[in-house]
């Protein structure tokens, strides 16, 4: 059997084997670059924005600029409320590596001290806000605590000492009430906050001008573009936009009548307001006692918080606005051109005081404060020693629905509309009122009372305030306001705020406010006025009332209850307009505790009076901007009680 042959190679057919697969290994490498170069068109070219967009969003970081505050000012240009420089601790959660907030505070408080206070209200505010945002740990870091962070830092990513400007309050307690403060955005705030509008802001106004005047006071904010590295540490700004500071304030009060009022009080609690007739700038709100608005911008303690809602004294009212108080023989003015005026009384109708009033047909009397009366009086003499008979008999004749629908027009039993949050309505008695509240009828010895400021009477000191300047304006009502002129900024001019219009007089016949500013001149003038010995020397002529609101029944011919304790004395009113001929100030005074109005509100009065009619050598009044350009819950129905002076 012959050996087999081996087979030969063909060595074209493995050529073109081998030429095949290079075509399908080269078809396939195209086609993986095809998709490759494609994706990378897609990638590169098609979504190049957006991807660009996310690079920078990991390199750079849009930071908001919050808008400096605008500054509060009296009328004379003093600083009430400022903008200082200072630094805070802030986080932000995203940039926290281990997401672990409470060690990480745990760990910072080895280096800043931080309160249980600082830790609650940062958990609170990071329930409300986004990841990447920003929220504030501790305001005003010492310069200490600044540079032992500092050195620290590299142990706390997401952690930063940032500069900005906290609101500080020179005058301190003496605007509390007025000026109000700012203090951090809480998660109220945030409800009706415009999140663009308010980005990088942590402090909001809460009180007083500082919350009425928001919107005007906190301006537009900017931002910038800052470059930060993997660390979220910024490395620098690469460009911004500067933020809109807030318009500079001007309000109406004078910081000199404004201490005065306060100081006269010596702390006992109370409250004055005066007003100028002539174009309803409030010139002094006071509220005693205060209380120092500094202690709630960057969060009160619970120490000192607890300090003021537990006091007595109850710092945190703003007696002024919400304090309720019975007006007493205040309110005489008022009834007197009243029934002048709905032809009740007549110029030179008289009546005679015994000493008791009784309804016809009723055994029950009704007290003048002076034992056995004072004899016959006409309007001008009742009101100078006021007689209260003369006022119970004009208040049964007139019936209380006249009455209270006249009193009305002097802004009784309703708010006046000052530019402040708050303010309480008062009461003005009537039949309705009473059926509201009560169900219950009214009865003619209500009335009665009504005519003396006592009963279901509640009022204001700044609606008894208005009240008074629109008796001093002859009828004519201007709307009282804090709100004096704006400024856009240092540079720019000061631009008065537009004056309402003036309501006209709804007195018809001027001799009969002739009458009762006479009555009111005798109070503090004439030989048997109740202030005639407080105002005997005073070098301008005032028209004056006193107005005591009884706690305690009268044992005696006079009634001195200083001796007793606080909460037993009367509340001692006063209210005036002075000078007479041209009023330039009007004035409504309570002491929450006093013997009567003669003895203790009235002497206060005048020394408020003084301050701005009769001032120290070189010192002048501001005139009247009014040329410029200027576009309670019902208290249970207490039992009668008659009033004195």
């Amino acid at each position: 059997m012959s050996p087999r042959r081996p087979k030969l190679k063909d060595s074209g057919r493995e050529v073109a084997l081998f030429q095949r697969r290079a075509l399908v290994g080269f078809l396939i490498i195209v086609v993986c670059l095809g998709v490759l170069a494609a994706r990378f068109v897609h990638l590169q070219v098609v979504r190049h924005d957006e991807f660009a967009t996310r690079a920078d969003q990991n390199r750079i970081k849009l930071r908001p600029i919050p808008p400096a505050r605008g500054l509060i000012f009296d009328r004379n240009g003093v600083l009430l409320a400022d903008n200082t420089a200072a630094f805070r601790l802030e986080i932000t959660p995203e940039q926290v590596r281990d997401k672990d907030v409470d060690g990480l505070l745990a760990r910072l408080r080895d280096f800043v001290p931080l309160t249980d206070d600082d830790i609650k209200r940062y958990k609170e505010q990071r329930k409300g806000r986004r990841s990447f945002n920003s929220i504030p740990l501790r305001f005003r870091l010492s310069e200490d605590e600044v540079a032992k962070f500092a050195v620290n830092r590299w142990r706390f990513p997401g952690v930063e000492v940032v500069p900005y400007l906290t609101r500080t309050y020179p005058r301190g307690a003496e605007f509390g009430h007025v000026v109000g403060y700012v203090a951090r955005i809480d998660e109220a705030d945030l409800r009706d906050l415009d999140v663009t509008r308010y980005a990088g802001t942590t402090h909001i106004g809460k009180t007083g001008i500082e919350r009425y005047y928001e919107k005007i006071l906190h301006g537009e904010p900017g931002y910038e573009r800052v470059e930060i590295n993997a660390d979220g540490r910024a490395l620098r700004v690469l460009d911004s936009t500067p933020p809109k500071p807030g318009k500079n304030l001007f309000l109406t009060i004078d910081v000199r009548l404004q201490e005065a009022a306060e100081a006269i009080f010596e702390g006992k609690p109370g409250s004055a307001v005066a007003i100028d007739p002539r174009n309803g700038e409030v010139l002094a709100m006071v509220s005693v006692p205060s209380f120092d608005p500094n202690l709630f911008v960057n969060g009160i303690s619970h120490v000192d918080y607890r300090s003021l809602m537990s006091s007595p004294m109850r710092p945190l009212l703003h007696r002024a606005l919400v304090g309720g108080y019975k007006p007493g023989s205040t309110v005489k003015p008022f009834m007197g051109i009243a029934g002048l005026e709905q032809g009740i009384r007549r110029l030179d109708d008289t009546v005679f005081s015994s000493g008791e009033f009784h309804i016809p047909g009723q055994s029950r009397g009704y007290r003048d404060w002076r034992r056995g009366g004072h004899g016959r009086v006409d309007l001008v003499e009742s009101l100078a020693q006021s007689v209260n008979t003369y006022f119970y008999s004009l208040a049964l004749d007139m019936g209380i629905d006249r009455m209270s629908g006249y009193l009305a027009k002097f802004g009784f039993g309703a708010r006046t509309g000052i530019d402040l949050s708050g303010e309480s309505t008062g009461i003005l008695p009537s039949k309705d009122w009473k059926r509201a509240m009560y169900n219950k009828p009214w009865f003619p010895g209500e009335t009665v009372i009504a005519g003396i400021g006592q009963g279901y009477w509640v009022v204001t000191p700044v609606q008894l305030a208005n009240a008074t300047a629109i008796l001093a304006a002859r009828g004519a009502h201007h709307p009282i306001h804090l709100l004096r002129a704006t400024q856009a900024g240092f540079s720019a001019p000061v631009e008065p705020v537009a004056l309402a219009a003036a309501e006209p007089s709804f007195i018809v016949d001027m001799t009969n406010w002739d009458r009762v500013r006479d009555g009111m001149v005798a109070v503090v003038a004439g030989s048997t006025g109740t202030a005639a010995r407080v105002f005997a020397d005073a070098p301008y002529t005032a028209a004056g009332k006193t107005g005591t609101a009884q706690r305690f029944s009268r044992t005696g011919n006079e009634v001195d209850t200083r001796g007793l304790d606080a909460a037993q004395r009367h509340q001692a009113l006063f209210v005036a307009f002075a000078p007479v001929d041209q009023p330039q100030i009007a004035l409504a005074l309570v002491m929450e505790y006093g013997a009567s109005g003669s003895l203790d509100a009235a002497p206060l009065g005048r020394k408020i009076l003084d301050t701005w009619l009769a001032p120290p050598p070189g010192t002048v009044p501001v005139a009247p901007a009014s040329a410029a350009p200027r576009t309670h819950a019902a208290p249970a129905p207490p039992a009668p009680a008659e009033t004195t002076r």
